[in-house]
């Protein structure tokens, strides 16, 4: 099988979808890997590092696209890569395909197979391939906030630790899951005021074990939120449905009520966000502000830090991608449950309930050898 590796093309996206290991590691299990040039080069590899691991480096992405059976890329095509899909490519990406109706329309129409990082599960219901860039993306929002507190920047100028005889920021989470535990050790690290706050309450009481404490824990519903909003100097947005549009749980009537300069973090803009004030923005325009209340809401947090998060997430995705070049995507999913559960386009239909429900679209079920 032929796994083709283009460079990515969203705004400052600087991590990519393969790492020499992985390509030394196909190619002993007889496929071929084409990489296009300069695609590692955000994530400090080199061309001559695949070269020398097996890789035939390409000089342009429709080279790529148009020999490879499967692209392994980091985030959903951009536009101008649309021309690209044919029927029978399969695509394994991360695709956050619920608040972009377009970029659906395009694979159901090409009939490209979509299988999302994002959606893949264990045995144990956890999100394997989404855990690590939740990770680096949770450690990343508390250090983007504190930069955007900062005065210079139009914050309130506020230190996240405070200092003797100053009281720290208040810092807020929105979700204890992956996102919401790595924000918290960092935040909690830097000497802040913090708070979870989450629906689960078992989890609650995880997180309560977790930092001994030090952590205030409350359960999720309007008043909470509206209350402890109103409080904070910066709030961060972790709140995942997998699959699916992420829940609006700050309303602008809340954002409304923060001091000015405040600043929110929604890494759950992938999903469509969890503000109802939220909208995408990038690494090169990363903020705007609304009621004077600064929005980050960059849709790729990790590649701010793309050797870290190139070799994070590789090393998850890597096992699943090895597991499709050696069997096919059918026989692949067949034999593993948790990677049919990543198909989110199947021969022209939508395959995953999330992303139905989200644009009001039919529900296909994998039908023959998946089934």
């Amino acid at each position: 099988m032929t796994i083709g590796v283009p460079k990515e093309v969203k705004d400052h996206e600087t991590r990519v979808g393969l790492v020499p290991s992985g390509v030394m590691a196909l190619r002993e299990a007889g496929h071929e890997v084409l990489v296009e040039t300069l695609a590692g080069e955000g994530s400090t590899i080199g061309d001559d590092e695949y070269f020398r691991a097996g890789a035939t480096i390409v000089q342009n992405a429709a080279d790529v696209w148009s020999k490879a059976d499967v692209v392994a890329k980091v985030k959903e095509p951009q536009p101008g890569e649309y021309r690209f899909f044919r029927p029978g490519l399969v695509l394994f990406t991360y695709l956050h395909l619920a608040p972009l109706p377009g970029l659906t329309g395009e694979l159901l129409k090409t009939g490209v197979t979509g299988v999302a990082y994002e959606t893949i599960v264990d045995p144990d219901g956890s999100l394997p391939l989404l855990t690590p860039m939740s990770e680096v993306a949770g450690r990343l929002a508390v250090q983007v906030g504190a930069i955007w507190l900062e005065r210079p920047n139009g914050g309130r100028g506020v230190l996240l630790g405070g200092v003797p005889g100053v009281a720290p920021a208040n810092v807020l989470i929105l979700g204890a899951g992956v996102v919401g535990t790595n924000a918290a050790k960092v935040a909690v690290g830097m000497g802040a005021h913090v708070t979870i706050i989450d629906r689960n309450l078992h989890r609650l009481r995880q997180i309560d074990d977790i930092f001994n404490g030090l952590v205030v824990t409350l359960a999720s519903n309007v008043w909470t939120v509206s209350e402890t909003v109103k409080q904070s100097d910066l709030v961060i947005g972790g709140v995942l449905i997998p699959g699916a549009s992420a829940p609006k749980l700050v309303r602008r009537d809340m954002i409304a009520s923060m001091r000015r300069g405040s600043v929110v973090v929604d890494v759950a803009i992938d999903q469509g966000g969890c503000f109802e004030t939220s909208h995408p923005t990038t690494h090169s325009d990363p903020v705007y502000t609304v009621d004077n209340v600064i929005h980050y809401c960059v849709s790729n947090m990790p590649a701010a830090v793309p050797h870290t998060s190139t070799f994070a997430l590789t090393n998850a995705t890597f096992p699943f991608l090895l597991e499709i070049a050696n069997k096919g995507i059918e026989p692949a999913c067949a034999g593993h449950p948790g990677l049919a559960a990543g198909v989110n386009t199947w021969r022209g239909g939508v395959t995953h309930r999330g992303v139905a429900e989200s644009q009001g679209r039919e529900l296909v079920s994998l039908t023959g050898p998946w089934a």
